[in-house]
């Protein structure tokens, strides 16, 4: 990382395992999980859950295991737990289609009313969700809106080009690629200059787009820090290193 960045950045390890980085002046931990949580404003932020995405392969023929909101709730119900948020924010395409609430499992449904008791709860609409959102707004807890303020940081599902202070966005899926233990190795990661931010996607039936493409690495003027998530470490990788 060079010093620029750094200072941009002011980078240091929490005891969970995050990196703990400034975005905007608003102090942010990148957590293993893939959310961020913005500490000032106890605030949870995810993007991309794509919920019921193994239902919508199903119902096409294509045939995956059906636990993918179960796993992708069990985290966020971890994350929820540790950090006992007064808000939670999912980033948008927090629903993989028009019909996955219709979809969802009643258990699982009941867990994202329990999730959401007792705190600020709001979804973003994403390019995936939005209409499943507009159909629900009477069975899912919580509001939609279409973008957030929050401090200085500016929430929306898609990243928009040009110089956007304080954006945070999903929707790319940013993963970065890295050797180790003698082999290439591909995990979700951040994307964070500092300025704005792209987080990973936070489901766990979702894909990466590599952080060098350019419909990520183009976002950014100078090369940003790579944040890839490990099992109990965030790693923060120097651009050079990504292969």
């Amino acid at each position: 990382m060079n010093a620029a960045l750094r200072q941009a950045l002011s980078p240091a390890r929490c005891p969970s395992g995050g990196l703990r980085v400034s975005i905007e002046g608003e102090p942010c931990v990148l957590r293993c999980s893939g959310a961020l949580w913005v500490l000032n404003h106890r605030t949870l932020i995810a993007a991309d859950l794509h919920l019921e995405k193994g239902s919508a392969f199903a119902a096409r023929g294509q045939m995956l295991p059906p636990y993918d909101s179960r796993a992708t709730l069990d985290r966020l119900e971890a994350e929820i737990e540790a950090l006992r948020p007064a808000t939670v924010i999912l980033l948008g395409d927090s629903f993989h289609d028009s019909k996955s609430v219709a979809r969802m499992a009643p258990d699982d449904a009941a867990r994202l009313h329990r999730l959401a008791a007792g705190r600020d709860w709001i979804w973003l609409e994403g390019n995936h969700d939005i209409a499943a959102l507009a159909d629900s707004v009477d069975a899912l807890p919580g509001e939609v809106v279409e973008t957030l303020s929050l401090g200085a940081l500016r929430l929306i599902h898609e990243p928009q080009p040009g110089e956007r202070p304080g954006e945070i966005a999903g929707h790319l899926h940013p993963a970065a690629r890295v050797a180790a233990h003698g082999r290439g190795v591909r995990r979700p990661a951040f994307v964070t200059d500092g300025r704005r931010a792209v987080l990973p996607a936070f489901g766990a039936f979702t894909g990466g787009l590599d952080v060098r493409d350019p419909a990520i690495a183009g976002l950014f003027a100078e090369p940003p820090l790579a944040a890839a998530l490990g099992r109990d470490k965030v790693h923060a990788l120097a651009w050079e290193r990504l292969g």
